[in-house]
């Protein structure tokens, strides 16, 4: 339980009444300036408030509050602003930079006390719930996991190939999709989104539990026939991921499922299947399983022909012989390529 309170003023007999008046119920930190806080901060983690002073040498307060944004410090830890200012505009700073309450100098201590232990206790409840939701949000990850490994082993049973071939999916995903969102604004997804989309492009092929073996496993070039069965993966996964009971997967893991296995055959100028989307109609997590999905099937030994090197796969893929990409996810792709090599 955090039992500290960290009193930050230039001013000694500032420090030393506020002091007095907390000593009983909470453990005291001192700073002088806003460096000497923003140092105690960083490396203690059982500060349960602040007390800050805005005008001060080295660091005022209000570069301390911008410093505790920066961290994410501020969101755990209310800041108190104890001042003689009556500047609006400086205390509208620092109402905008999070502090959560501004008491003007000469203060009554009963009444201080009084303000700063309820709000020290509601950052306490919401601080518990927020890691009881975390534990919650990572179990559920975990199950989330469990269930989309389980489904792609039966994958593996069907096509001797595909066991390994997601687990490199997943791997090559997460790299091109960090790129694709660090390169190219439009794009942007924020981590806890890049790793729900790799979870979900492990989905990506469990159409091909229903197809038949013989197309599955054909040693040899497929028929028109055949290959039109074959394509039919995209719509049974579609198929078996909406038979799935409710509940099951995370929402938004089993919308990005979905979307990657009906779409991960589309190409960007419009001439793949199932639907023949053109452009961003293709979502951006479709996009790079595609272009991760077709390296690996290149890359990667098949009952119907031998792995490429490297350095083949990729100027068969830049130079359209697997269909037309997106330039950006190839650019993406191009820069990353270390990584995914490995």
């Amino acid at each position: 339980m955090r039992n500290t309170i960290l009193i930050v003023d230039d001013m000694e007999i500032n420090r030393a009444i506020l002091a007095e008046g907390f000593k009983d119920e909470y453990h005291i930190l001192e700073a002088e300036n806003g460096q000497e806080a923003i140092d105690i901060l960083n490396v203690n983690e059982d500060i349960a408030a602040v007390l800050l002073d805005i005008m001060m040498p080295v660091m005022d307060g209000l570069d301390v509050l911008r410093e505790m944004n920066s961290n994410g410090i501020i969101f755990r830890i209310p800041v108190f602003i104890i001042t003689a200012s009556d500047s609006e505009k400086t205390l509208m700073d620092a109402y905008n930079l999070g502090a959560v309450d501004i008491i003007s100098k000469p203060f009554m201590m009963n009444f201080l006390k009084c303000r700063i232990g309820s709000v020290i206790e509601l950052y306490r409840h919401r601080n518990e719930l927020e890691e009881i939701i975390d534990e919650q949000v990572k179990t559920l990850n975990s199950i989330n996991h469990s269930m989309i490994e389980t489904l792609a082993s039966v994958i593996e049973f069907r096509d001797c190939e595909s066991g390994e071939h997601v687990k490199r999916i997943s791997g090559i995903t997460e790299v091109l999709m960090t790129a694709v969102s660090e390169m190219f604004p439009e794009y942007y997804t924020t981590r806890v989104e890049i790793e729900k989309i790799t979870m979900a492009s492990i989905l990506h092929d469990v159409g091909k539990i229903a197809i038949p073996d013989g197309i599955l496993n054909k040693p040899g070039r497929l028929t028109n026939e055949e290959f039109e069965i074959m394509k039919q993966h995209t719509t049974k996964g579609c198929e078996i991921l909406a038979s799935m009971p409710s509940g099951i997967l995370d929402k938004e893991v089993y919308n990005y499922s979905y979307d990657i296995c009906r779409h991960h055959h589309e190409r960007y100028d419009g001439r793949g299947y199932p639907d023949g989307l053109k452009g961003d109609d293709i979502s951006i997590c479709a996009q790079v399983v595609a272009i991760a999905d077709v390296y690996d099937a290149l890359t990667s030994p098949r009952v119907y022909k031998a792995a490429f090197e490297h350095e083949k796969a990729v100027d068969m893929i830049f130079n359209g012989e697997c269909g037309i990409f997106n330039p950006k996810v190839l650019e993406a792709f191009k820069s990353s390529m270390d990584k995914i090599k490995r």
